[in-house]
């Protein structure tokens, strides 16, 4: 059964899903004023590789997450942009959804954006006014966190402890529109020249907490399985998304919270800014390394803990990314000449291997312990790909593991090359064998080295010579 860490009750428990075979799972995404960075990212590939999981164990999952497409980072840079809100978020939801992709996550089964639930947002707001949980002021909108008595519980906090001014979506110049400093704005009346919409407190646009509120309990219904975000979103932007939601509905709002640890950049682990000139997006990223690298790295650490962005382990990324591919190819090139049948010892092995992937990745999606099952099965895989003969069956059961648990990680293998080269490459191949024959080997060298700048890598193997293009 798989265990998962509950933020709310800060211990690992049983997962047990609302509706047997699914699950119901809201992730914050991220506010689209600018292209996504790597904490962005780490986040998105963490619970894209959560959701795999639950598909490789056979479940259903209906995941959600949000465009905050409408806030003060929207407007700030529509203004520098000399452009509109619409516009902004417009390009960087196209830029989100190239740079996602490219790191193979997979598109959320809805990915609803704030301006497009207003009407829904205002009548949410009004079941709280009339409640008594929210109230007016001066054309804002605000929520009594008092009044709800569990205020403060997901972030192991005193109500009377909490600092004014916790989100940095809320100005310090609203506090004495509340009645109470620690009150957040569900509701924000329009300033000057800013994008609004109508409502029955006047023109404004919405907080950013009730955002999430509103399209979560819209896609999955007023109580859902998992809630998912960085740490950073415990508080406020959870702990608010709970008070609001659970007031309106008298339900609770998430049975499990989850979320994913920090990224720190550099070999001195420094936090990332702007001001220290070491933020990363994954839109330059993917420019200078290969994508399926950076998922790889991101993938294979533990969603909960911190996560070190440097040079050094995007290269180990890589090395272990490549014997995977070897893994791969070498076991796809034995089909060629595999025979009938299977191989009893090999599938006894198999079996084992992914009982211990399973295993791992059912004790809250321990990616470390589940890719070590992985390396293993890929040292099994090129053991029994080196022996003289294979046979069918095994091979692709191989393959097909292989293949399936890689793809939790968000590992897609390169197609192997054919069986045969070209005839120019097959020649050049004959010729370095007859070269080697005649102990020529300055010969043998140089047409290896010009194959291989030319992208053909050439292997050596008890099956005779093969080649693959880098």
């Amino acid at each position: 059964m798989i265990s998962v860490f509950n933020t709310l009750t800060r211990q690992k428990e049983p997962f047990k899903p609302i509706t047997p075979g699914q699950v119901k799972m809201y992730v914050c995404g991220p506010t689209v004023y600018n292209y996504i960075h790597i904490g962005n990212a780490r986040s998105a590939i963490a619970f894209d590789t959560i959701r795999r999981y639950f598909e490789y164990r056979g479940y259903q999952v209906d995941y959600v997450s949000n465009f905050t497409d409408v806030d003060d980072k929207m407007i700030k840079r529509a203004k520098q942009d000399h452009t509109t809100v619409p516009a902004i978020a417009d390009r960087f939801i196209k830029a989100f959804m190239a740079d996602t992709a490219a790191v193979n996550i997979e598109p959320a089964t809805a990915h609803p954006r704030a301006s497009e639930n207003i009407p829904e947002i205002i009548d949410f707001i009004k079941v709280l006014i009339d409640k008594g949980y929210a109230y007016e002021s001066a054309g804002d909108v605000y929520y009594r966190a008092r009044k709800f008595k569990h205020y403060g519980q997901l972030s192991d906090q005193r109500i009377d402890d909490l600092e004014v001014g916790a989100s940095q979506h809320t100005t310090d110049e609203e506090t004495d529109r509340k009645e109470d400093p620690i009150d957040f704005a569900l509701w924000k009346a329009a300033k000057a020249d800013e994008i609004s919409w109508e409502s029955p407190w006047g023109a404004g646009r919405p907080g950013w907490h009730i955002e999430c509120s509103v399209m979560s309990t819209k896609y999955l219904g007023d109580t859902f399985d998992i809630h998912g975000g960085g740490q950073d979103l415990e508080f406020p932007h959870h702990e608010n998304e709970i008070a609001q939601s659970e007031a309106k509905t008298g339900q609770t709002f998430a049975h499990y919270w989850l979320h994913n640890g920090f990224v720190t950049v550099g070999d001195d682990n420094e936090k990332m800014s702007k001001s220290l000139g070491n933020f990363v997006t994954v839109h330059d990223i993917i420019k200078q390394i290969d994508p399926q690298v950076l998922r790889f790295f991101m993938a294979t650490t533990q969603y909960r803990r911190p996560i070190q962005y440097s040079q050094k382990n995007l290269d180990e990324a890589a090395n272990n990314l490549n014997k995977l591919q070897n893994a791969y190819t070498n076991l796809t090139y034995r089909l060629n000449d595999a025979v009938t049948g299977s191989d009893n010892e090999i599938a006894k092995q198999l079996l084992t291997l992914k009982g211990n992937f399973v295993q791992a990745m059912d004790d809250d999606f321990n990616v470390q312990n589940g890719i070590a099952a992985v390396y293993e099965l890929a040292k099994l895989a090129n053991v029994y790909a080196a022996q003289t003969t294979v046979k069918t069956v095994t091979v692709q059961a191989l393959v097909t593991a292989l293949t399936d648990l890689a793809s939790v990680f968000g590992v897609t293998f390169k197609a192997a090359p054919a069986a045969l080269a070209d005839a120019d490459i097959q020649a050049l191949i004959d010729d370095r064998q007859a070269a080697r024959q005649a102990k020529d080997f300055a010969k043998a060298d140089q047409i290896r080295d010009d194959l291989k700048a030319q992208g053909i890598i050439l292997e050596d193997t008890p099956q005779g010579v093969r080649f693959r293009k880098e």
